[in-house]
């Protein structure tokens, strides 16, 4: 038969094994049953177009046993704390695991594509600042920066309409920049790594400042 795609929701177990949350009566969930081997491909969210990073996974999915159920709720719900407890909880879903990973795709964007070991992935470690609470940083950098880089960066003739920071590591952030009605999406490098809020914050400082510099 025929490749079936659809858009499921998952999370990570601690050891970077795709879980899903699905209803036992979807096509995907019986032909998983059926055929175990499938992809999960997964974007980067705040980017957009083909300039999306995004990653395929290529593995076998099964159903967890009972006694595995419980843990694989509580990953999902730590995941998805802003949502209703309720969904993950219902006895109308049951969970399942990528429990064996045979490759893995990686786009960075256009020009950007890596296969890359499953070895490799499973041995990685996220960077600090990405485990505490990417999201409050990413506002933050958004409220404090977005502002004076847009207000910058338009200085050379064309205005820039939008700018957002999406994504932040050890070594700097993705903004997403809208001219007009053309994206990109732009990297900032820091000078060091960076572990916690603060750092984050006076590197970009210390970007700003690079900035408005060439600028003036």
């Amino acid at each position: 038969g025929y490749p079936f795609g659809t858009l499921v929701d998952f999370a990570s177990d601690g050891a970077g094994y795709p879980v899903f949350c699905l209803s036992p009566l979807a096509i995907h969930s019986r032909n998983l049953i059926e055929e175990p081997r499938c992809s999960l491909v997964v974007q980067m969210p705040g980017w957009t177009g083909l300039a999306n990073a995004r990653v395929t996974i290529f593995g076998d999915v099964y159903q967890l046993p009972p006694d595995l159920q419980d843990s694989a709720r509580d990953i999902f719900v730590a995941k998805h704390s802003n949502e209703r407890k309720e969904r993950w909880v219902s006895g109308n879903f049951v969970y399942f695991r990528m429990n064996r990973i045979v490759d893995i795709y990686f786009v960075g964007g256009f020009g950007t594509v890596q296969w890359i070991a499953p070895e490799e992935y499973l041995a990685a470690t996220p960077d600090e600042i990405v485990l505490s609470n990417p999201n409050h940083v990413l506002q933050v950098l958004n409220e404090q920066f977005a502002p004076v880089l847009r207000s910058q960066l338009g200085c050379g003739g064309k205005s820039v309409d939008e700018l957002v920071f999406i994504s932040i590591d050890a070594l700097g952030v993705d903004i997403r920049v809208r001219t007009g009605q053309e994206f990109s999406v732009e990297r900032i490098g820091f000078v060091e790594r960076v572990v916690n809020l603060n750092q984050v914050t006076a590197a970009m400082r210390k970007v700003v400042e690079d900035v408005c510099r060439v600028a003036a």
